[in-house]
């Protein structure tokens, strides 16, 4: 399918591997001209020379994008987007009475108002060009918390508060915000916690990873191909009907009827 976004250009964040990866080359492929971020230039480039095969252009920057110097050298870098991929990691696991007002300021700094900031900036422009596409990677926790990701949970959920009402505000210049709220996709982040999960249950790896695919109806993991094509389809030609929402690819996780 031609998703007719063909020689547009993409800011997409912490985009050296797994899910922000995944849209990076699921945008090249549709012909996007790309500029991609991670804190390691290692990393970044690497991805780069992945992505350039592809036919487009890359830039890519070696950044934190939720310091304001980061910021900075991303819009310094594509002035001018039509497409924006918010994605940060996320904050590390707890329970309530783990996590301090210095976590919380972080952990809403870098999932809450790092993309928030990228909104604003990138939305007038988006505006008057009367064409744009912003989504925002969060997580399934949006729809149904997990406890141990308390401090994720808050600042994910913040977002989402943000980008109902703006989205709505901004459709009419051709300016669609939507969220990905994704579940257990096999990304190197899984692969830790499953190596974890063998360790505390004195498991094999496999046993780990099996136990919590089978909480999954659909009894695999997702992959980052089908989170970044999904991604694709969101910037394309076909989503300009598709307002404010939180799209969940979770292979049916969560059990909810809405």
């Amino acid at each position: 399918m031609d998703l007719g976004i063909k020689g547009k250009k993409a800011i997409v964040c912490a985009s050296s591997r797994g899910l922000g990866y995944g849209c990076a080359e699921a945008l090249a492929k549709a012909g996007v001209d790309l500029t991609i971020c991670a804190r390691t230039k290692e990393d970044i480039d690497v991805a780069a020379t992945k992505l350039s095969s592809y036919g487009v252009k890359v830039i890519a920057l070696a950044c934190d994008v939720t310091t304001e110097n980061g910021k900075e050298k991303l819009l310094e870098a594509c002035d001018s987007p039509d497409i924006l991929i918010n994605n940060a990691g996320g904050p590390p696991p707890g329970i309530w009475s783990d996590w301090s007002r210095t976590d919380f300021i972080n952990a809403i700094n870098a999932n809450m108002l790092t993309p928030i900031e990228l909104i604003k900036k990138v939305l007038p422009i988006m505006i008057k060009n009367k064409w744009g596409r912003i989504v925002n990677i969060t997580s399934q926790a949006v729809k149904a918390p997990v406890p141990a990701l308390g401090l994720s949970n808050s600042a994910r959920t913040g977002l989402t508060g943000y980008v109902a009402g703006t989205s709505r505000q901004v459709a009419r210049f051709g300016v669609n915000i939507n969220n990905l709220l994704p579940g257990m996709h096999d990304t190197k982040r899984l692969i830790d916690l499953d190596k974890a999960l063998s360790k505390e249950k004195s498991i094999s790896f496999q046993e780990a990873r099996n136990s919590r695919k089978d909480t999954i109806p659909v009894g695999r993991y997702g992959s980052i191909e089908e989170f970044g094509n999904t991604c694709a389809f969101l910037c394309s030609q076909y989503a300009g009907f598709i307002v404010g929402q939180n799209i969940l690819l979770d292979g049916g996780a969560v059990n909810s009827t809405i």
